[in-house]
């Protein structure tokens, strides 16, 4: 369910590298970055490193050398490679359901339609990381997926308020949690097949199958 969002500048080595930034003239030295926006930078850069390959490809060595600083230093904000993974899954989960937000105000049916758009286009656009966050080994370590797991259900919740319907009970929510297994599942093989299926076309399969399975769950007694 989760990617990555690029959000660094284009010139890696610049973005969390030196605690004190270069001074001309008689002008004061700039304040240290202090540890949050240190940090902040770091994730950044991690993110765009994981948006390009998988975890096992990207070395502590890459990280440190891409964001100009120790490896000491970095392993002063992120005890371990595992621990800076999770700190961008978890920046990659809030990327996610900010960037696949919709207007509450909107109808609900288009409302839906314009939350799964909004998906698709994000996967789109981080199909690499995606295919190997719900693929590879590292996507099943606990605390990995405890976020994967929040975000599926605070991303169906979100999609369900949009959906047309007035009653959800048990049933429905289990047919939500099974429909956005559902769409990872879809997803994942739409991008192994390049995109030959046109994204409008997956997006209105998907709202589709959810409102059938809806109607169905409803139909017996939801």
């Amino acid at each position: 369910m989760l990617c990555y969002e690029r959000n660094v500048p284009a010139r890696r080595a610049t973005a969390a590298r030196a605690d004190v930034a270069p001074s001309s003239g008689r002008d004061p030295p700039r304040a240290r970055l202090d540890v949050e926006e240190r940090r902040r930078r770091l994730v950044a850069l991690g993110m765009e490193l994981f948006s390009e390959r998988t975890y096992d490809d990207v070395s502590i060595d890459e990280l440190a050398q891409a964001a100009g600083i120790s490896k000491g230093l970095l392993y002063h904000y992120f005890p371990t490679k595992r621990d800076f993974y999770v700190a961008t899954v978890r920046e990659a989960a809030e990327q996610l359901l900010a960037r696949t937000a919709t207007p509450e105000h909107m109808d609900p049916l288009e409302r839906l339609r314009a939350g799964v758009d909004a998906y698709l286009e994000y996967v789109s656009k981080h199909g690499k990381p995606y295919q190997a966050l719900l693929r590879s080994g590292v996507g099943a370590d606990t605390e990995v997926a405890s976020i994967v797991d929040q975000t599926r259900q605070a991303f169906g919740a979100r999609l369900l308020e949009g959906a047309p319907v007035k009653e959800r009970g048990p049933l429905v929510e289990l047919v939500l949690r099974g429909w956005v297994g559902f769409v990872e599942a879809a997803t994942v093989e739409w991008l192994d097949h390049k995109r030959r299926i046109d994204r409008g076309a997956l997006r209105d399969l998907l709202v589709k199958v959810l409102l059938d399975a809806i109607t169905a769950g409803l139909g017996t007694g939801a």
